[in-house]
């Protein structure tokens, strides 16, 4: 496994527009679904990179935590399902029922949203606020496979709960880090 950090978008950054398909309910989820949404949280995920499976029972206990609080959250795979099937749709959708998503999960299939995003691992996380303006990316916390560290999703949680209290989110952020986004071949971003 390569690991790969997060490039770190600009903070500020206006949410990129997106239409995608939930690998779920089969429905089209688009930014604007977010428009009176207090914040949204976009997750870059994949079913098979070890670093997403070290933090899936954090992730589906975010979307838990936050299903009623005003945050709209979006799960997105980019990756290559071709070369990755553990990374196709339908491989896809069995993971977000074993783990009890209660937010979508899409597919990319393009991986345009994921440049747009300028997503470069998995996991990577992007919040915004309820101005739909870029307020943290980065790491979901210290704990990485193998460090021992426990995975307590402490950063973005704390970057969440500002944006619900209305405060400014600490602009003290480190890059998510984990497997490369699966690039299909010919498509991979110079960023």
């Amino acid at each position: 496994m390569a690991l790969t950090n997060s490039t770190m978008l600009s903070l500020g950054t206006a949410l990129p527009n997106f239409e995608l398909p939930d690998v779920v309910s089969g429905d089209k989820i688009s930014s604007s679904r977010f428009s009176e949404s207090l914040g949204i949280l976009v997750m870059f995920i994949c079913r098979h990179c070890p670093f997403v499976v070290h933090v899936q029972d954090e992730l589906a206990r975010l979307g838990k935590d936050y299903a009623k609080k005003g945050i709209g959250i979006v799960a997105i795979s980019s990756n290559d399902a071709s070369n990755y099937p553990d990374d196709r749709p339908e491989q896809l959708k069995i993971m977000a029922q074993e783990l009890g998503f209660t937010f979508p999960y899409c597919y990319d299939e393009g991986q345009e949203v994921a440049k747009t995003f300028t997503a470069a691992c998995t996991p990577d996380f992007f919040l915004f606020d309820g101005n739909q303006q870029l307020v943290y990316r980065g790491q979901l916390d210290d704990s990485r496979p193998g460090n021992g560290k426990p995975v307590t999703g402490k950063d973005l949680r704390a970057a969440i709960d500002a944006v619900l209290a209305g405060q400014p989110v600490s602009q003290a952020q480190r890059p998510s880090a984990g497997c490369n986004i699966k690039w299909k071949p010919g498509n991979s971003p110079s960023y």
